[in-house]
């Protein structure tokens, strides 16, 4: 058998890997989920035909919209995960023991059980006695809880279907609204490569309701041209002055104390994303 999965990643390029076997494929109220396993990456997520997670290269995602925050944060306690039904985010969050709560909110229950059947080295937090799980809808959850979370992470599909949302001024209100007065979010922000367009407007959202405002880089194999943006919007602390020698040890594969500092180091062509206007 020659199965192969193409993701359409942009309007002239594709992405293509060799399938092995389809585990799981359905129609939920909101999207096309499939579950593949493949030669390359291992089992995969696929939502509407886009490449969410897998196997090979999920620790980066993962770690890197986590522990960003959660090092910066002072005393991060009670921690909200928007989107991010593949457990992942939960999973790294917890390896901090100042977190008391992962309240973690999935608009689409199917994708949270598709990855618990079929993703557990992804999934394996979600019944840890911290995590609370939430079937609903994020930006409704944030407008119905005022200054309750220090640390809240936007886990997001891309800016599409039920994401849209999620990409949005107002949103970025209700988030600041849902922090506590020394909170942190930070959310997915695209590839600087493709989302050229998105990204300044995205920043500029940002930056005009939060004091502190950072971008910053990771790598991510079998997302849009492998490299990928992330941004911090913060009412009180600065990932740029965490002193990183009390960051402690962590059980992790690509984040560290050094790519804390790194990755906040921006190549000018992302620079000069940030100083155009939205």
């Amino acid at each position: 058998m020659n199965l192969w999965f193409t993701e359409q990643q942009t309007k002239d390029m594709r992405i293509s890997v060799r399938v092995k076997q389809i585990l799981h494929r359905e129609e939920t109220p909101f999207q096309s989920l499939a579950v593949l396993d493949t030669d390359q990456f291992g089992r995969m997520l696929v939502l509407d035909n886009i490449i969410q997670t897998n196997i090979a290269d999920e620790f980066v995602y993962h770690e890197m919209i986590t522990h960003v925050a959660l090092n910066t944060h002072a005393d991060p306690k009670k921690v909200l995960v928007i989107g991010g039904g593949d457990g992942g985010a939960v999973r790294e969050i917890i390896k901090h023991q100042s977190v008391e709560k992962a309240v973690h909110c999935e608009i689409d229950g199917a994708v949270i059980e598709a990855s618990r059947r079929f993703l557990p080295e992804i999934s394996c937090a979600l019944d840890d006695h911290r995590v609370e799980i939430i079937v609903d809808d994020g930006i409704k959850h944030v407008k119905e809880n005022k200054n309750t979370y220090d640390v809240i992470m936007v886990d997001s599909t891309d800016p599409i279907g039920p994401a849209v949302g999620l990409f949005s001024a107002d949103f970025y209100r209700d988030i600041f609204a849902s922090l506590k007065e020394d909170g942190i979010f930070v959310a997915q922000t695209e590839s600087p490569f493709f989302n050229r367009d998105l990204i300044p407007g995205l920043y500029q959202d940002i930056s005009g309701i939060f004091p502190v405002t950072r971008l910053y880089l990771a790598v991510i194999p079998t997302y849009p041209g492998g490299l990928w943006t992330f941004t911090m919007g913060s009412k009180k602390y600065d990932p740029l002055k965490v002193d990183i020698s009390r960051i402690p040890p962590m059980d992790t594969r690509y984040y560290s104390p050094a790519v804390h500092q790194t990755c906040l180091v921006l190549p000018p062509f992302v620079r000069e994303l940030l100083e155009r206007q939205g």
